[in-house]
């Protein structure tokens, strides 16, 4: 009885994450950027993959909020041109629809202080390795 139970544990597990490949797989991927083909991901592809890899943008998980202030960090220190106001609007909400935060995109949490090493200096560490 308990090899059964183990047996359909992995069954079901091994179904359930191949239905969410499944769910996945559905999304119809562009072929050079991998951004999913939805409503404005040219507009995304156009104003995006001039100055840095498509990969960049699919691998960042942000909300809307976050993509906003990233296109506020581009164009005051890496010199992104300023979008009309419906360009943007339209990139943000594909950004936000498809490349928003997932629960599994997020890190760990952080380590209490008691588990941290002790702090050393940087001068430290060097004598250390040498």
């Amino acid at each position: 009885m308990r090899a059964a139970s183990k047996g359909f544990f992995w069954t079901t597990a091994v179904l359930l994450f191949a239905a969410s490949l499944a769910d996945a797989d559905e999304r119809a991927l562009d072929p050079e950027t991998r951004f999913v083909i939805d409503e404005h991901w040219e507009i995304v592809k156009a104003n995006c993959t001039p100055c840095h890899s498509a990969k960049l943008v699919v691998q960042t998980r942000a909300d809307r909020e976050t993509w906003l202030e990233m296109i506020r960090w581009m164009q005051r220190t890496q010199n992104l041109w300023t979008f009309p106001t419906e360009t943007e609007a339209q990139i943000l909400d594909y950004l936000a629809a498809h490349y928003a935060p997932t629960r599994s995109s997020f890190r760990r949490a952080p380590l209490s202080p008691s588990l941290m090493p002790p702090a050393t200096s940087l001068a430290e560490n060097r004598l250390e390795t040498e």
